[in-house]
């Protein structure tokens, strides 16, 4: 008999009837545990037997019995069953609870100052989980790296293989510190933008442009900066300086603008706000680790993100 004749999958139903009915010592004591009829036990007895060619048990009026020469048979399906129940109870245990590496993608500065305190939060609480995170503003293709979620901000493409959760909003404004204002004057347009020192953002050698409305007309203010810079971060410390005005995304500027170090201007020609937006893959059963760092997120922010002012 080869190994293989153990554990053909249609005949499992069979063997844990076999199994069951030695463990009780009858057939009929079998029948409770399995939920099955004694006729139905029995005929799975019987086809066993003649798939094998072997008879598996001694039959009296009165009890069953293992033939000696088949109790390693016994053993053998025992063995399997119980190491199947072992996965179950493993598979069941990492679906209610979060483990192994949560592969996570984030934009570089908005991860650093508003995702990563959640996170660090959520390994503390589950020991068995570890996280492996990318900082990037470029596109990268989930499901072909094998990423299990990303913070993307903006709004969805169409992709059929992606779901998504708007979890917060982003809001740029244009901001400068008093004492700049207090110099050069506060712009009432978006047009008198060209009279004043502005800080711009840069990417290659291409600022990008400021998005504002005028009368919910779209306006673009393209420079020339007198400063082109390629970090966020530090635009916001040259316009702490005074240096002149920039624009900025709020979860940036929310402390600054709180603390009146940095003011905003132009909040009547604000651009539309951005869906901040958890994505991840389209699985019909997500894992423990993104499940529950999804949730945990949205129940931080559901009354309002850290830096919504």
């Amino acid at each position: 008999m080869a190994q293989g004749d153990f554990v053909k999958p249609h005949r499992f139903g069979d063997i844990a009837a076999f199994v069951a009915v030695v463990k009780a010592g009858s057939l009929t004591a079998a029948t409770n545990s399995l939920g099955l009829t004694r006729s139905a036990v029995g005929k799975s007895i019987v086809r066993l037997e003649t798939q094998l060619g072997l008879r598996l048990l001694n039959r009296t009026t009165r009890k069953l019995s293992l033939t000696d020469e088949r109790a390693v048979v016994y053993e053998r399906w025992r063995q399997i069953l119980d190491e199947l129940e072992d996965v179950d109870a493993t598979m069941a245990l990492r679906r209610s609870q979060p483990t192994g590496t949560l592969k996570f993608l984030m934009p570089p500065t908005f991860g650093q100052r508003h995702v990563l305190p959640v996170l660090n939060a959520y390994l503390n609480e589950w020991p068995a989980l570890r996280a492996e995170l990318w900082f990037t503003d470029r596109f990268v293709d989930l499901v072909e790296d094998g990423f299990d979620l990303a913070i993307r901000i903006g709004a969805p493409k169409e992709d059929s293989q992606m779901l998504t959760r708007t979890v917060a909003w982003r809001q740029f404004v244009v901001c400068a510190s008093p004492d700049y204002l207090a110099r050069r004057g506060v712009p009432q347009t978006p047009r008198e933008l060209l009279d004043h020192d502005t800080i711009m953002y840069a990417v290659g050698e291409q600022p990008r442009p400021w998005r504002l409305y005028t009368d919910d007309v779209p306006y673009a203010y393209e420079g020339p900066a007198r400063l082109d810079i390629d970090s966020y971060e530090v635009m916001r410390e040259m316009a702490l300086a005074g240096f002149g005005l920039t624009f900025l995304p709020n979860y940036i500027l929310a402390d600054e603008l709180r603390a009146g170090t940095l003011v905003e201007v132009l909040r009547a020609h604000r651009p539309p706000r951005d869906p901040i937006r958890l994505v991840y893959p389209s699985r019909q059963h997500l894992a423990p680790r993104t499940r529950g760092f999804i949730d945990l997120l949205a129940q931080r922010w559901e009354s309002g993100a850290p830096w919504e002012t």
